[in-house]
Formats: structure tokens, sequence, C-alpha cells
């Protein structure tokens, strides 16, 4: 686990706002220190230089999280199709 940044605040809209220390790709899952999935990061927001994750938060307690430290799983995140035709 690589730490990416820390969580700022919870958004009007349901985001989750992190500041990010390094660039983290869209669709990236960030977890807590013990490895839970916390957010899914969304978008980037804000200048090159210090970035913002918008992020859909992943728990329903995500208040406790606020003013942690975040960090990026390691393994890319897989993309599976919704529905899967069968074949006949």
């Amino acid at each position: 686990m690589q730490e990416v940044g820390e969580i700022m605040h919870l958004a009007s809209s349901g985001r989750v706002i992190i500041r990010l220390k390094v660039p983290l790709d869209e669709g990236r899952i960030v977890c807590d220190n013990t490895g839970r999935k916390v957010a899914k990061v969304t978008e980037m927001i804000g200048p090159v230089s210090k970035p913002y994750a918008s992020a859909i938060s992943l728990t329903n307690n995500i208040k406790k999280y606020i003013d942690q430290k975040v960090y990026s799983l390691d393994e890319p995140v897989i993309k599976r199709d919704k529905f899967r035709k069968r074949k006949r």
C-alpha cells in the first residue's frame, strides 16, 4: 500500500474530497491503514501541482475517516461486465 493523501471533508453532494500527494487514476480504490476500502476515485479536480480527488464513499460511516490518511491498493481494479449473455 502506498500513501496517497488525506480525506478532507464530505461534500454536500455526498462525495468525499481527498487532498492528494500523488495523482491517481480515475476508478482507483483508496483504503485506510487496515486495508478496508473507503472510497472510489471518480474525478480529479484542482490544480496539477496540488491535486484533489472527488470520490464515491464505499462505507456508510465515512465521517469517521475525515482527517485520516488514505492509501492506494497495489492491485489494479478489475472492470467486469454487468450483464453476461448466455450462449445457446
